[in-house]
């Protein structure tokens, strides 16, 4: 998919995607990106396109935006489900294709952010979504029941590797959902892939990376500063809401071990090695997965400069400011 640029005065015609590994930084040049367009005479406002900050109340272990600091920058999708509610792509996808329509209508520039590969890709890729087949629906459900999340994955990744890679090992629900969706059409879930030239909208994607090593150590940092904040409390509260470890949110990384903690089942040190090591994973997928958006410009998170040439591409500049 090409991105569409004005030629250099503030008109923002496409829907600009800030994506990334967690842990990069894309909140905060979302934001520095939103401030920098406003100082060019548009509005922007942010849409989520983090599978977990759907949920009220998981914060620490989502690292979502406190109200206080989103600068004054209209956010949507933050809080809108209960931690006992499923959520699916498509719905996802609906709810977000929504607010860019509506966010573009009044004329301000969207700003999509997240690093739940399928859920960007829905919105900006013709992700068709085709309906169920209660039988195909039974027969994995069972085999899930019976086999485990691991031998559904084994399979996913067989027939369709893209969405294997973004949903895990552990989600059972999805993989069903996956092989489920394959078994009906003959095709993958993930639809077109990362690349493909037809998209929604126009888009402007700006990827954030880093090295490896220097990920790791802020992605390890941030597991034990989630610890420090209270994650186990606030896991501890939303448990007494409903969260629980069968459902979606339950099984989110960070929260799957505070509530093992807080059932005697692991020790704090061995909840925050196994956080620390999925994170890693879910991180690993995270760039794969980005890196086969053919047309996105990847920045350095780490360079100070990042803000300016987001916003350079944003708006087909030679310089950001």
């Amino acid at each position: 998919m090409s991105a569409s640029r004005p030629s250099g005065d503030a008109t923002v015609r496409d829907v600009i995607v800030v994506v990334g590994a967690t842990g990069t930084g894309k909140s905060g040049l979302s934001l520095e990106l939103a401030e920098r367009l406003s100082s060019r005479g548009r509005v922007a406002e942010i849409v989520n396109a983090d599978a977990m900050q759907l949920y009220r109340g998981m914060n620490i272990g989502t690292a979502k935006l406190a109200l206080e600091n989103r600068r004054g920058v209209p956010h949507h999708l933050l809080d809108v489900l209960d931690v006992t509610q499923e959520n699916s792509v498509a719905d996802f996808q609906a709810s977000a294709r929504t607010e860019i329509d509506a966010i573009l209508s009044r004329g301000s520039v969207p700003i999509l952010v997240g690093g739940s590969g399928l859920y960007v890709s829905s919105v900006i890729f013709d992700f068709q979504f085709p309906g169920t087949d209660a039988d195909i629906r039974r027969r994995l459900e069972a085999e899930l029941v019976s086999e485990g999340a691991g031998s559904l994955y084994r399979q996913l990744k067989q027939r369709d590797p893209a969405s294997a890679e973004a949903i895990g090992s552990q989600n059972g629900r999805r993989l069903v959902r996956a092989l489920e969706v394959f078994e009906m059409t003959g095709s993958a879930l993930s639809g077109t892939l990362p690349g493909a030239p037809l998209g929604w909208r126009p888009s402007t994607i700006i990827g954030l990376e880093m090295p490896r090593a220097q990920l790791v150590a802020r992605l390890d940092e941030r597991v034990n500063a989630m610890w420090r904040d209270g994650i186990v409390d606030e896991a501890a509260a939303l448990k007494e809401d409903g969260l629980d470890p069968a459902t979606t949110a339950g099984k989110a990384i960070g929260y799957a071990q505070a509530l093992a903690q807080l059932a005697g089942e692991l020790g704090q040190d061995e909840a925050i090695e196994s956080t620390q090591a999925l994170t890693r994973r879910y991180a690993r997928r995270q760039v794969g997965w980005f890196r086969r958006y053919a047309s996105a410009v990847i920045l350095d998170a780490r360079d100070p400069a990042a803000p300016a040439r987001a916003l350079a591409h944003t708006l087909g500049l030679q310089n950001g400011d």
